[in-house]
């Protein structure tokens, strides 16, 4: 009876298994120990999946709208379109209120974040009585344009709603930086 407490053979009928207290602890540490080691293998597993993933898709996000395409209008084109007479496009900002509200395109209309899906039913909405060949341009310049989370999804949108004459503004910076500090024109507020 003695040797039950102090910890030398031991039965544990509920369990059963025989052996001392310090080899049954020993088990348990090691159980433990590796229960701790899976738990950081699949924390690691899933940080790089997660890294993999994110590159994966701003590589494909950034292969959409490749500068210099077809797709994609630069400042001065713009800008230029904006003060001819003949038939501006219907411009559109894409991004963030507190960036629309410190300066904005000239006549541009506040859509909100594309990132936000009640953006997007609002840029829907926007364009519905639209002919599918009036042209449109988006654009958004919170960051620089390989990293905005606005821009595609907007150009997407309307691309899958058959609009064919979409165009997004190339913001390489940003837009204080590609089209404010370039002195093409913008207003304040809202």
């Amino acid at each position: 009876m003695n040797d039950l407490f102090a910890g030398r053979s031991l039965l544990c009928s509920d369990l059963l298994c025989v052996g001392t207290y310090t080899e049954r602890m020993a088990h348990t540490f090691n159980l433990q120990h590796n229960n701790l080691l899976i738990r950081i293998l699949i924390a690691a597993a899933l940080t790089v999946t997660g890294v993999a993933i994110a590159h994966s898709y701003q590589q494909s996000n950034t292969s959409e709208l490749p500068p210099g395409s077809a797709e994609v209008v630069q400042p001065a084109d713009l800008a230029k379109a904006l003060r001819s007479g003949s038939s501006k496009p219907t411009v559109l900002y894409v991004g963030p209120r507190f960036l629309y509200a410190q300066a904005h395109i000239s006549d541009a209309e506040f859509i909100g974040p594309a990132s936000d899906p009640d953006s997007l039913d609002k840029l829907q909405k926007r364009v519905a009585g639209l002919a599918k060949n009036s042209p449109i341009v988006l654009y958004c310049g919170c960051c620089p344009w390989d990293h905005c989370p606005n821009i595609r999804p907007a150009y997407s949108a309307l691309r899958k709603a058959g609009f064919t004459s979409v165009k997004a503004l190339y913001l390489a910076k940003s837009f204080g930086t590609d089209w404010v500090d370039k002195g093409y024109p913008v207003e304040k507020g809202q």
